[in-house]
């Protein structure tokens, strides 16, 4: 895995003397497979001489041999008119012979481009720090005020700074650039202080600090000054707690998601590794195949987002294997992006008509290549999620998070692990929308949500099981230390105040828990859990139980 960027230098140079290393053999191999060519005078002999001229071509166009680059690029252009005008004809073989011995005099001592240098197109392909978007500033001098926000907003994951003195904070926020801040407008000595302090901030720093701006009025001129400010959003008082979290959220949450898991098929060992190292450096997590009977494999249990495929490949070309692939269960919406070394319109039109979403040209810009990568990622990411997800709180939907469950109990009996779940239902729900509205209680469940996916561990599967019930698979643990987390949630949900027409109200829930050491099947430990939720109502609810009979 590359963490940085020194680390993709030291990968390049590796790989570039792998290159120069190999390189006498590779153009070696390319004569000895054309001889036997001439021999056969067949189709499949032609097909490997022009796939080894491929790889080539595309690697030392990589790593800046550029008189090589074109010269196996123009050898790769007379192989692909002899497929197509057939093997028979042997009008170009003097040419092919040449070009053939052109790149073996090239290979004893390749002239590669002083001026490239990959890294210096990798600044807008580098992670983003996971703890970027966490720290929230919370600026007020109304301190009990602006300490109750900031106990808020602490119960959903979120470490909070409060600020009563403004000077102390354009000192601080100096070393915090990527922080989070919530500025009051009006303080007791200036009712635009929090605007114009913004902007004075905004003008210093290299990059704009992302500034959400609280007030007790909401006019459009206060709001334009905010705008200016560079505020990124407007809420007015008393703040709405659910309504602050979504907002944070949709700024923090881009930072916290699961890395794009990117699976690379190339039959180029070298090509392989310099597109991992670059999606790497982006955070993304990229399995690597470079032989066409390892994929069956590596695709079930990878589960990729996006799948990259060279379209020239041993034993099938990179067509067909994307045609296999839109033809296994759960894998029709991945997204498959074409590589190939050359700019053809013909075959990027038949390669877009079979199977493909995308293609790009070997080598692909770094750039380029995480950019178009994310793009991909995100919009399937969004199409899936639809079809899985549930729309209020965005948690798996109920047939969903029951798939999750077969899925992580087979693998924790394959890798002899503990497992519980543990069904969550939010108490007397019913009151909760008769006294104070289906929005409110809408709320109510955005904020459970939220706080179950926050407090709990990356590793854990949160669900809407329906209505106001949860149902959270908690991996790698069994019921009495999945009873110690939950009842953890449970204290804090009790504390968190919601507000309708200006007036706040506390909501408890109840759960029940069991887990595959008593119950080993998803029907059982599903049951199990319910039986002992129901137990938690009848002895007075706001309380976590276990079943373990």
């Amino acid at each position: 895995m590359i963490q940085s960027v020194a680390e993709f230098q030291e990968k390049m140079q590796l790989l570039s003397k792998a290159f120069l290393t190999d390189l006498p053999a590779k153009t070696k191999d390319i004569e000895t497979a054309w001889l036997q060519f001439q021999d056969h005078r067949n189709t499949e002999a032609l097909q490997i001489t022009h796939r080894k001229v491929h790889g080539l071509e595309s690697a030392s166009k990589t790593f800046g041999f550029r008189e090589l680059s074109h010269a196996a690029a123009n050898l790769e252009h007379a192989l692909k008119q002899l497929l197509q005008t057939g093997p028979d004809q042997n009008d170009q073989d003097q040419a092919i012979h040449q070009q053939i011995a052109e790149l073996n005099r090239l290979a004893v001592k390749p002239k590669q481009d002083s001026s490239l240098n990959i890294t210096k197109k990798l600044n807008d392909t580098r992670r983003i720090d996971s703890e970027t978007g966490s720290k929230v500033f919370v600026v007020d001098d109304d301190q009990e005020s602006a300490q109750e926000l900031a106990m808020q907003l602490s119960y959903y994951g979120y470490e909070v700074e409060v600020f009563d003195k403004l000077a102390k904070f354009r000192t601080t926020i100096q070393k915090n650039p990527h922080a989070i801040v919530l500025m009051n407008i009006e303080f007791s000595d200036d009712d635009l202080a929090g605007i114009r302090v913004m902007k004075e901030i905004q003008q210093k720093m290299s990059e704009s600090v992302q500034v959400m701006f609280l007030s007790s009025n909401d006019d459009l001129a206060l709001r334009l000054e905010a705008v200016r400010a560079g505020g990124i959003a407007y809420l007015t008082k008393p703040i709405n707690s659910t309504d602050l979290i979504d907002q944070l959220d949709s700024f923090a949450t881009p930072q916290m998601q699961e890395p794009f898991r990117v699976l690379i098929i190339d039959d180029s060992d070298i090509v392989l590794a310099y597109h991992a190292a670059v999606l790497e450096l982006a955070g993304m997590t990229v399995k690597t195949v470079n032989a066409t009977g390892a994929v069956m494999q590596t695709l079930l249990e990878f589960n990729p987002d996006v799948i990259l495929i060279d379209i020239y490949m041993p034993e099938c070309n990179g067509m067909e294997l994307a045609k296999v692939i839109r033809q296994i269960d759960g894998l029709l919406n991945i997204p498959i992006v074409y590589l190939a070394s050359e700019n053809d319109f013909n075959t990027q039109s038949e390669a877009m008509s079979l199977a493909g979403d995308d293609f790009m040209v070997k080598p692909v810009e770094p750039k380029h290549l995480v950019s178009a990568v994310t793009l991909r990622v995100r919009r399937a990411r969004l199409l899936r999620g639809l079809m899985v997800h549930d729309g209020l709180t965005g948690l798996f939907n109920h047939t969903a998070i029951k798939e999750q469950l077969s899925r992580e109990i087979v693998r924790s009996n394959r890798l002899k692990t503990p497992l519980s779940f543990a069904m969550v239902d939010v108490d007397f729900f019913k009151k909760v929308n008769d006294k104070h509205g289906h929005a409110a209680g809408d709320r109510v469940l955005k904020s459970l949500a939220r706080l179950l996916k926050q407090r709990l561990r990356g590793t854990d599967i949160v669900g809407r099981y329906g209505g106001e019930e949860f149902a959270v698979i908690m991996t790698d643990t069994d019921a009495p230390d999945a009873s110690k987390v939950i009842d953890e949630i449970r204290k804090v949900f009790s504390r968190l105040i919601h507000m309708s027409d200006n007036k706040e109200f506390t909501v408890t829930f109840s759960c029940g828990i069991a887990d595959i050491q008593h119950f080993p099947d998803a029907k059982s430990v599903s049951n199990a859990a319910d039986k002992s939720l129901h137990k938690a109502k009848k002895k007075g609810r706001n309380q976590v139980m276990i079943n373990a009979d």
